[in-house]
């Protein structure tokens, strides 16, 4: 009755009950843009990776690009330099464990099988170890031994030892005396496996130490990936996988 009655007191309930629903739509709205936020994302790392595969497979051509006796041009691409990516988002994660896991959202249907390479735009992140129909697990970097990086200034090859404590950082091994180190040092993969090929971020030198008495550096390394933030990530699908292996495995057992 008052407020139907009075104009001041009219004017005041009705400018209360606007500045009420704007809040509201506003807190809706906010809500309504994060989703949409989550989806353009996920857009995006897929638009990401098919330019990304386009790339690769343009810069494999203008790097072997040669002529023949007849003067016409041919591509002849190294097997090793074959793979293209498979995009994946990451739906479950761990950073405090010895030995942990990621869950990524893409399996055998999309084309994903053990032992391929993950990476992220940052960096190396693992291996997958088990594949369902449409979900794998990933070993990240954050456990036990993986030799897979290389210094990018000299070549020489060492193995990532996680000690379990920060998951920012892991130690590099087998790194002899005798090889010069500096703070800042870039460490990349290796492309001795057919996991991941040759030149992707995996870290940088953070600490390096030595002892008289020592034959190998203790070398701390800050990794490329914060893996408190992995949301998305990369399968490489190296396409000469099956062919390398089986002709390894013949090897072994002769």
């Amino acid at each position: 009755m008052v407020v139907n009655s009075r104009d001041y007191q009219r004017s005041v309930f009705l400018s209360s009950s606007n500045s009420v629903v704007s809040g509201m739509y506003e807190w809706s709205n906010s809500v309504v843009e994060f989703f949409k936020l989550r989806a353009a994302n996920e857009n995006l790392a897929e638009e990401n990776t098919a330019l990304k595969n386009q790339i690769i497979d343009l810069r494999n051509k203008l790097s072997t690009l040669q002529k023949d006796g007849d003067d016409s041009l041919h591509f002849r691409i190294p097997p090793e330099m074959e793979y293209k990516f498979i995009s994946a988002k990451v739906i479950s994660s761990s950073t405090n464990r010895l030995q942990n896991y990621i869950t990524i959202n893409k399996g055998k249907a999309d084309g994903v099988n053990i032992d391929m390479g993950v990476i992220s735009d940052e960096g190396v992140v693992g291996i997958v170890k088990n594949v369902s129909n449409r979900f794998a697990v990933v070993i990240p970097i954050l456990n036990p031994k993986i030799e897979i990086c290389k210094f990018k200034r000299n070549n020489y090859t060492g193995s990532l030892l996680w000690s379990g404590e920060d998951y920012r950082y892991s130690n590099l091994t087998d790194i002899a005396r005798h090889v010069e180190l500096s703070l800042g040092d870039t460490l990349i993969t290796s492309g001795l496996t057919s996991t991941f090929p040759e030149g992707i971020p995996v870290g940088n030198i953070e600490d390096f130490r030595i002892k008289e008495s020592d034959a190998y550096y203790k070398i701390k390394v800050k990794l490329a990936v914060n893996f408190r933030t992995l949301s998305h990530v990369k399968i490489i699908n190296y396409l000469n996988y099956k062919e390398q292996r089986n002709l390894e495995l013949n090897s072994e057992e002769q």
